[in-house]
């Protein structure tokens, strides 16, 4: 009988590409599959381990196999990404249920490690963080109509608060051809919507020639017939030129939906926590893209409660949301992480980081509901994306929705089937989603 593996994904997109890699590597060593880790032979959990909340909910699912396991309904459990890169020694001996942890650097072992647990053996893979990327294959998750594509790892950025560097390598990029290559056969396969990705994707490039090289790999995209939406992720302001504007804003395939993370926009914390260029350069910035595509929709990150983040820091912040009108946000409270500089840095207290973020996200809720009530009346190219029974609506997302972070816009009509376009008129806000029905021919 064939061994069955439960794959569990958490994190980042970043990390499902490496999951979805893994479960490539399994499927043609002839392993079988299962949805759920109840009565698997192994499950490998692909974990991150960027910050607080990310690893407790690594360390849950963790335990919650070890209960299966106990129960005799699971044989065996693999840890992989990057809370096995980070925490190697404390999971072995503080985690007796794991038996074989696979770090960021070994995704290509994983075939190894399966077959070493089933013989009883307990490995440890860490491969080289900063080793050329691998390019496996990958057994598709998303889609069938949308898929994310990586286009470098790791980062030199260093923000003071982050670890990630520590755990994915230096920053890099993957050859171009190696992209394209991937694009088109994504392409053929029946994407529609390529969502490129990496920890910065601006940067693509800088690592091979000291070059951006990130608008002629867009061109090249673009250039794709088969694809429809281009989406970008992740971009630090201060790499966005006017080269990368001028594509952005002049290739239609590219969504003008662009995720920037700033972090903060005080001078003094910004400064402190690492981050190139200053609060007035990011303003300027926004108003440059917004001046150059009206339709923007900005999605960033934010931190609240960052070391040196006084009431007038915190309202300077709260004052730039409420003019800049920034559509999506991820906000967070600020965790500090051992073995980053900002960790040994004064800081509010935990209780002030939480309300601030809380107080973030009540603004940041006023701004989207704004958003939305002026998007009603207008009509959207809609990717839909299924079909709710219980609702009976068809639900799909336009360009200012992205897959997970975001909302979706749910509708009616005649013709529907999922995983085509349709345009969409908007009729309503929905707690954050849209709802409309579909208007002319697909």
């Amino acid at each position: 009988m064939a061994v069955t593996i439960a794959m569990i994904s958490l994190g980042c997109a970043k990390n499902l590409i490496n999951s979805e890699q893994m479960l490539c590597l399994l499927n043609e060593a002839g392993y079988r599959f299962t949805d759920s880790p109840d009565g698997a032979d192994v499950a490998v959990v692909n974990t991150c381990g960027f910050i607080e909340s990310a690893k407790m909910e690594a360390i849950d699912n963790i335990i919650e196999l070890g209960a299966l396991k106990k129960a005799g309904k699971l044989k065996k459990i693999v840890v992989a990404g990057c809370l096995a890169q980070r925490y190697q020694e404390e999971l072995m001996t503080e985690m007796p249920e794991i038996d074989a942890l696979v770090g960021v650097g070994s995704f290509d072992r994983i075939c190894d490690v399966v077959a070493q647990v089933l013989a009883e053996w307990n490995p440890m893979e860490m491969g080289d963080i900063d080793a050329p990327l691998d390019e496996t294959g990958r057994v598709l998750t998303t889609g069938p109509s949308w898929a994310y594509i990586k286009i470098a790892d790791g980062c030199d950025n260093r923000c003071a608060y982050c670890v990630i560097p520590a755990l994915r390598g230096r920053f890099r990029s993957r050859p171009m051809d190696r992209i394209l290559e991937e694009a088109r056969t994504l392409a053929a396969s029946g994407i529609r919507e390529l969502i490129v990705i990496a920890q910065d994707i601006t940067r693509y490039g800088t690592d091979l020639d000291g070059k951006r090289h990130l608008a002629e790999l867009l061109r090249a995209l673009c250039a794709i017939p088969e694809l429809e939406w281009i989406r970008l992720h992740y971009l630090y302001p201060d790499e966005i030129d006017d080269e990368l504007i001028d594509v952005i804003a002049g290739e239609k395939k590219i969504l003008h939906y662009l995720d920037i993370p700033i972090q903060h926009i005080n001078d003094a914390i910004l400064k402190r926590m690492n981050r190139r260029g200053t609060g007035g350069e990011i303003r300027a910035l926004f108003r440059k893209l917004r001046a150059r595509m009206p339709d923007l929709v900005l999605r960033t990150s934010l931190i609240a409660g960052l070391p040196g983040e006084g009431e007038a820091e915190f309202e300077e912040l709260c004052d730039f949301l409420r003019e800049a009108k920034i559509q999506r946000a991820g906000v967070f409270p600020y965790s500090p992480e051992e073995g980053t500089p900002a960790a040994d840095m004064e800081r509010p207290d935990e209780d002030t980081a939480n309300r601030r973020a809380e107080l973030i996200l009540d603004l940041q809720s006023r701004v989207m509901d704004e958003f939305n009530q002026s998007r009603i009346g207008t009509v959207e190219r809609v990717l839909c994306l299924g079909y709710d029974r219980i609702s009976e609506y068809w639900f799909g997302r336009s360009y200012a929705e992205s897959p997970d972070v975001d909302g979706l816009i749910w509708f009616t009509g005649k013709g529907l089937r999922a995983d085509a376009f349709f345009d969409v008129l908007l009729t309503g806000d929905l707690g954050g989603d849209m709802v409309g029905e579909k208007v002319g021919d697909e």
